[in-house]
């Protein structure tokens, strides 16, 4: 059984891994062929309405299919009863937005934000539709399945997008982009997992899941407001301008951060295998930490070392601008992998409760360092933003600490060698910059050079790592691209 579960997280990782890394790369050239066509104007109107769109998604689903993947046996009840919820919700959702467009409208001081939200607002609809052939899915943990619908419906979209930026679209190509992602994801998880509910409805589904959804749903809610909190204060005290680069620039970030923290996300399912055996649980979250950390760290260090030549080169000097506020951002992240590993063993371990009081303190820095700083400027504002998610991770360490008996000085073992080898590399390509004027040459040495160094300091100070790596890629890419 323990060779069939390590197996089943590897499997699990490996096309989680795939999944996250094959979206950002197609949305990473989307977004530069985007943002090379149109304006940082046409990216502000986006932004100001995907809050309530992020909402919106969470409160249809009301944690319930949290609470459904980790219930031992569901039913067609089940499953039926949570489909009417879910639409239902996003009907009343809708309806609700479609008629407060021009209040959002007015609050922005934006008249053409009326008629982008409303249409924009029916991807709240299609996603209810997405939802119960998703669980069903993830209780499969068929990853693979998951993996397919959500490449298809990213590489369809973002050509969607393109073709209507190439035709002076305008901000209509980025809302066209969003609704063919959401469709697309509908109709092909439909053709993997044929499902049609039953005409049941049971209260007692909402009521019995309503116990362990409810903080994990007040733990997304609270964390899709403060995704956007920045967005919706950028947008009301700051030139609009600023919304366009601060959504650049964070969506650059998440090209690498939000990908790692999906993956790490998924490792709540392999946790909940084995919530009860702590001794096992413990080596496989320090074993996670480690891994994770030496792949995630040096490269957040890395990309704020390069942050001038990668985004002058990519996306043009029109979001230069972008650039401080693209390695504050990264900065403030620098730690969140770790603290999302310790989120999903803490709930695999039924400790929801927790983890809902360490993201509301977290929240609470955050409304807090915006009071502080919002007077003294953007830069202001996202170093009180890093401050929290440090001190956030800070707590989050302590909690771990106690439900694991995980004493300081092996976390601290844990993740030290990351961030050695991190502020080498960071070091050197920031040394680079000072000898290297061209921007093209400058990115080029960087990268080259960072992944020399990076290898060698795995191979000496990781030679098992390393060598299971190299086996790895030998055995599943060197030997398929032979075979081609």
């Amino acid at each position: 059984m323990a060779d069939n579960l390590k197996q089943k997280m590897i499997g699990t990782l490996a096309w989680t891994s795939i999944d996250r890394f094959g979206q950002q790369i197609i949305q990473f050239v989307v977004t530069i062929v985007l943002a090379r066509l149109l304006s940082p104007t046409e990216f502000t109107l986006i932004a100001l309405v995907m809050i309530f769109i992020a909402l919106s998604n969470t409160l249809v689903d009301g944690g319930l299919g949290s609470a459904l993947v980790r219930k031992s046996q569901v039913n067609i009840t089940d499953y039926s009863t949570v489909f009417y919820f879910n639409i239902f919700v996003s009907v009343c959702l809708y309806l609700i937005l479609y008629f407060s467009a021009p209040l959002i409208a007015a609050f922005y001081k934006i008249p053409q934000l009326t008629e982008v939200a409303r249409v924009i607002f029916i991807a709240i609809l299609l996603n209810a539709f997405y939802l119960i052939p998703n669980i069903k899915l993830v209780r499969k943990i068929d990853v693979k399945k998951s993996t397919i619908v959500n490449l298809i419906s990213v590489l369809i979209s973002g050509i969607v997008g393109v073709v209507f930026a190439l035709n002076n679209m305008g901000v209509w190509s980025l809302v066209a982009q969003q609704l063919s992602f959401q469709a697309c994801r509908v109709i092909i998880i439909s053709y993997f997992e044929s499902w049609l509910p039953k005409f049941i409805f049971s209260f007692n589904v909402i009521r019995d899941s309503f116990g362990f959804s409810f903080n994990l749903f007040s733990t997304t809610i609270l964390n899709n407001v403060f995704n956007y909190l920045y967005v919706l204060v950028l947008g009301k005290f700051f030139p609009k301008q600023e919304v366009g680069l601060y959504y650049q620039a964070n969506k650059l970030n998440d090209a690498t951060n939000f990908s790692f923290q999906v993956i790490l996300g998924s490792t709540y399912n392999v946790f909940v295998k084995i919530q009860n055996d702590t001794e096992r649980f413990l080596r496989v979250y320090r074993e996670l930490v480690i891994q994770t950390s030496i792949l995630i760290i040096p490269l957040i260090l890395l990309l704020i070392a390069i942050a001038d030549p990668l985004i002058n080169t990519l996306l043009t000097s029109k979001w230069a601008a972008s650039i401080p506020y693209f390695q504050m951002l990264c900065l403030a992240s620098l730690f969140n992998p770790l603290y999302t590993l310790i989120v999903s063993a803490l709930n695999a371990r039924g400790k929801s409760k927790t983890t809902f009081r360490i993201e509301f303190l977290k929240k609470t820095l955050i409304v807090i360092s915006i009071i502080i700083c919002l007077k003294y400027g953007i830069i202001a504002l996202l170093a009180g933003f890093c401050l929290a998610n440090w001190i956030s991770t800070f707590i989050s360490i302590l909690s771990i600490k106690r439900e694991l008996n995980h004493f300081w000085k092996n976390q601290l073992k844990d993740i030290f060698p990351a961030i050695l080898i991190g502020g080498l590399i960071a070091s050197i390509a920031a040394l680079l910059s000072l000898t290297i004027s061209n921007l093209y040459l400058l990115l080029i040495v960087q990268l080259v050079v960072s992944a020399i160094i990076y290898v060698f300091m795995i191979k000496l100070m990781f030679p098992e790592l390393f060598r299971k790596a190299i086996d790895f890629t030998q055995k599943h890419i060197y030997s398929r691209i032979k075979n081609i």
